[in-house]
């Protein structure tokens, strides 16, 4: 009897305890390790951090329906700085009715995960290139793909840029323009997205600018922005290890304040956000300058003593190559 007593307590302890151990979701990115954890903040369109499970399910169905067909493409220029006119792919009377100048630079903005065309980031890139430039600025709205899970936006990142790189091709074709007056720019997992544009381009673009590349899943991604994506790739590293990519994955590769942590931020949502704010800075007063780096360890020890390079700006004839570390202000324009 005291034989049968204490096994069936023991079913009773067995019964209450979970065969397999529930993960424990963090309150923040402090316990994230790349590669290894499985739950990790990540800033969404309005620069608010949502959780994200690095092991959710692809949704399928989503990305048997919805790709970079869906890419709506917003034209601004100078004589209409905020109000959006927009060209539709295979449409010619869309381009002849705009605002659009082949003798002008193009530069394309591209947001990130659940990200849209209205979002801060847009606004304020598009805003800074209209201030200093005679220049046609194409958002890329991407938001049937971009709304969806964390895995499934990564998953239709390919699709995205090729239409891009397509749509860049029937624009030239059909309304003029050429591959060396246009300028790349994608903030997170919109610089995987360009760096696939421009793949797509054959990798004429001349300039391709990676704001702080996504990092969770993106580390040996074949899909994530390269170095030889157009005739000149930077990356801008602020929250280099957690949302954003430490990888040097660009031709130029910029790591300010040590690519990690950035001053007056106080969480990796602050780091991560101030790479597109930093480089809008840049293209309004091409002031922060780079110091060349040895390697990665030597830029996050901001111990770079190298030779100079500007960071960001607009100039399309940009070329260059390396490591480079920077220190910043803490306020605009840094």
């Amino acid at each position: 009897m005291k034989l049968l007593v204490v096994f069936t307590g023991l079913l009773a302890v067995y019964a209450a305890t979970p065969i397999f151990p529930v993960p424990t979701v963090p309150g923040d990115n402090s316990h994230y390790k790349e590669g290894d954890s499985r739950y990790i903040w990540i800033l969404n369109g309005d620069d608010e951090p949502r959780l994200v499970d690095l092991k959710e399910p692809v949704d399928e169905q989503i990305l048997s329906t919805r790709n970079g067909a869906d890419n709506e493409y917003w034209l601004f220029t100078r004589r209409n700085p905020t109000n959006a006119q927009i060209i539709r792919n295979g449409d010619v009377n869309s381009i002849k009715n705009s605002n659009y100048n082949p003798n002008t630079p193009l530069n394309v903005i591209v947001h990130g995960w659940n990200g849209n065309g209205n979002i801060a980031f847009n606004s304020n890139v598009r805003d800074a290139f209209l201030t200093v430039s005679d220049c046609n600025v194409i958002v890329v709205d991407w938001r049937d793909l971009a709304n969806q899970g964390y895995l499934t936006a990564i998953n239709g990142v390919p699709s995205v840029g090729q239409h891009i790189g397509d749509f860049l091709q029937w624009l030239i074709t059909n309304g003029g323009g050429n591959w060396n007056i246009i300028h790349l720019v994608g903030y997170s997992l919109g610089a995987h997205v360009v760096g696939n544009a421009g793949r797509q381009s054959g990798s004429r673009v001349s300039r391709i600018t990676g704001l702080d590349p996504a990092g969770p899943l993106w580390v040996g991604n074949r899909n994530a922005l390269r170095d030889n994506d157009g005739q000149y790739v930077e990356a801008i590293h602020t929250d280099g290890g957690l949302q954003g990519i430490m990888n040097a994955i660009g031709r130029s590769n910029f790591y300010p304040n040590g690519g990690r942590n950035q001053p007056g931020c106080t969480s990796s949502a602050c780091n991560h956000s101030r790479a597109h704010e930093l480089f809008a800075a840049t293209v309004r007063y091409n002031h922060l300058v780079g110091r060349r780096c040895t390697n990665i360890q030597q830029a996050e020890n901001q111990q770079c003593t190298g030779a100079t390079m500007d960071m960001g700006n607009v100039i399309l004839s940009k070329r260059g190559e390396g490591i480079f570390g920077l220190t910043t202000g803490a306020s605009w324009p840094f």
